[in-house]
């Protein structure tokens, strides 16, 4: 049986685990420094297990010695922003977290790979890949796939079709300069652009933008967890059963798209070796222009990570 890990048992890793469980592809480790808590959540999955139909095994945590012979280790841990947390304070804090648990990744799970889901993800993604020491392809994050599900159920809902005949693609940072593109969203193979109208679909990409903050909005004291969770448990699969599936993710860039070590949202084949291959795609310029500008300011974020931390 193949092994998964999920280092943080908040709202995003838990669920994470359960819909993991549900695949019925491996065991699962949670692991949190909140005692007590990843215990409890992982008894209460097997509990569930009988009405369920999943048979794999569910266990809590503290220690990140059980990640040990883990296949794939999902990073999830990290803190909201807080009021009166300015974006610096947030960034200081969940590097010190991402960078210890890659620590702890490299020393028991040293074969594995990583998915990071901790925020901010571009800037996460690379905190875990200098602190694993891990090859470019076995540390990658999920951003892209989150944010085309989203896109796809926003096009799935304005045109009253099923969501499933939705096929979407985000590129770039994941945030306010995420890059959705029309030209390669499609219903049943039939591109956007040719059933709504321009202004339709700016604002379908503007709502895809703001998806997370709209749900922040409602929540007040909280972040979605739902579709994160579903987003990266479709990762893990694609890793564990080497499924070869295409799907837009934060990869390592080394000259694609033409941009050198950061990491972006891009269209990555996902296999058993991880983000194995980047599939660069004919933008236009203006996708261009608006993939450069995710870019920029996902390395105004790396600045600001330099300032305090010191990549290796």
């Amino acid at each position: 049986m193949k092994k998964v890990s999920i280092i943080g048992a908040g709202h995003v890793g838990a669920t994470c685990a359960y819909y993991v469980a549900e695949k019925n592809i491996a065991d699962i480790v949670l692991v949190d420094v909140v005692e007590g808590m990843p215990q409890a959540k992982g008894l209460d999955f097997c509990q569930a297990a009988p009405l369920r139909q999943y048979g794999v095994k569910v266990t809590g945590t503290n220690r990140y010695a059980e990640i040990a012979g883990s296949d794939v280790v999902v990073v999830t841990a990290g803190v909201p922003r807080k009021p009166g947390m300015d974006r610096m304070d947030l960034l200081k804090i969940n590097t010190e977290i991402v960078k210890t648990a890659a620590r702890a990744i490299a020393e028991y799970a040293p074969n594995s790979t990583i998915i990071v889901v901790s925020n901010p993800l571009d800037i996460m993604c690379m905190v875990a890949l200098d602190a694993s020491g891990f090859a470019l392809k076995r540390v990658f994050g999920m951003a892209g796939i989150l944010d085309s599900t989203r896109f796809r159920w926003f096009v799935a809902e304005k045109l009253g079709v099923s969501v499933h005949n939705v096929q979407a693609m985000v590129l770039g940072g994941h945030g306010d300069t995420m890059v959705p593109l029309p030209r390669f969203t499609t219903v049943n193979g039939i591109p956007i652009t040719e059933l709504l109208p321009a202004a339709e679909i700016q604002a379908l990409s503007d709502r895809t933008r703001e998806g997370g903050a709209e749900i922040v909005k409602y929540l007040k004291t909280g972040s979605a967890f739902y579709a994160p969770a579903a987003s990266t448990a479709e990762m893990v699969e694609a890793v564990l059963t080497d499924e070869k599936r295409i799907q837009p993710c934060a990869a390592y860039l080394r000259g694609e798209y033409g941009h050198e070590a950061i990491y972006l949202g891009v269209p990555v084949l996902i296999g058993a070796n991880g983000a194995e291959k980047i599939i660069e795609l004919d933008l236009s310029l203006e996708e261009k222009a608006m993939l450069d500008r995710s870019a920029e300011a996902v390395k105004e974020g790396l600045k600001a990570l330099r300032s305090f931390y010191t990549m290796a």
